[in-house]
């Protein structure tokens, strides 16, 4: 790779004013759910809570949202318009922009499944341009069959592929052979489409157009599902407390692994599941800031 800058350094965490309140430190809306994945939205949701976020609405489909609503008070909940199968249809387009107006930054794609009314949702989405958007999961299945999306994108975006779906972002903008090395695929993506890709897996790798970070933390426990859930709701937190994207998905990977580090030992890495990486965020940040203060 030419001209990519290796960055080790995990951004610093600001000390909070004692006289800040919840509007400092970011309005968070995760767009997610559908029938049958109300646990995507809850899992994102509560991980921003615990990530920091100073308020954090859940935007789902109306069916799911008593469910979503009764599983965590600390957060609100929205209802949208839904299709006759439980998925977030078109008709909400209006609201889900007015949100994106109203919060510091939206992400999109735990949970929601794939329909063209969808696509739609998440084309106008990345065509607004002061928006801070995370797309991940089932956002970028959606994105993917966008015709020339990269080049239509207006909003600061930040993409979350595992490998199956760095794949098929891969071939929705370029003809080329996806490179063999993880580090590449990233930092080329990211420099192609001029946004931070976080290609998630063993070393998660966080590029945009200059930078790659590889991350040290996480362990083989954390391959369950709904743990990228959790990242998604980190690293809109982080966000939305004023961290530059590249650093907050730097420091959204490695907090998230070493959440799931602290769990491990507690649980070990058959055993663990996403709720426990949520529960050992508090003492990850912690360490984070012994660390820093040593």
């Amino acid at each position: 790779m030419k001209n990519f800058k290796k960055f080790q350094k995990i951004p610093k965490i600001s000390k909070r004013n004692c006289h800040s309140h919840k509007g400092d430190f970011g309005r968070v809306c995760i767009l997610a759910g559908s029938l049958g994945m109300s646990g995507a939205a809850v899992l994102a949701a509560t991980a921003a809570l615990r990530a920091g976020a100073g308020l954090v609405t859940a935007a789902v489909p109306k069916g799911i949202l008593p469910i979503v609503a009764s599983m965590n008070p600390c957060y609100m909940t929205t209802p949208l318009a839904e299709d006759n199968k439980g998925i977030i249809s078109k008709k909400a387009i209006s609201q889900i922009l007015q949100l994106s107006a109203s919060n510091d930054v939206m992400a999109a794609g735990p949970g929601i499944a794939q329909s063209s009314q969808l696509r739609f949702i998440i084309e106008t989405l990345i065509k607004q341009q002061n928006l801070k958007l995370i797309l991940d999961a089932d956002g970028l299945n959606n994105l993917a069959k966008i015709k020339n999306w990269n080049l239509i994108n207006k909003s600061s975006l930040v993409l979350t592929p595992h490998p199956g779906e760095m794949k098929r972002l891969w071939q929705s903008i370029s003809r080329d052979p996806l490179p063999t090395n993880r580090d590449e695929q990233a930092a080329i993506l990211a420099q192609k489409t001029k946004t931070v890709v976080v290609l998630k897996g063993a070393e998660t790798v966080v590029a945009d157009s200059k930078r790659v970070y590889v991350n040290e933390t996480g362990n083989p426990g954390m391959a369950t599902g709904g743990s990228g859930d959790v990242l998604t709701g980190i690293l809109a937190a982080l966000i939305g407390q004023k961290f530059e994207l590249f650093d907050a998905a730097v420091l959204a990977v490695y907090v998230h692994g070493l959440a799931a580090d602290i769990a491990a030992k507690k649980t070990g890495q058959i055993s663990l599941v996403p709720t426990d990486i949520i529960e050992y965020l508090s003492d990850a940040f912690i360490n984070i800031d012994k660390n820093e203060m040593d």
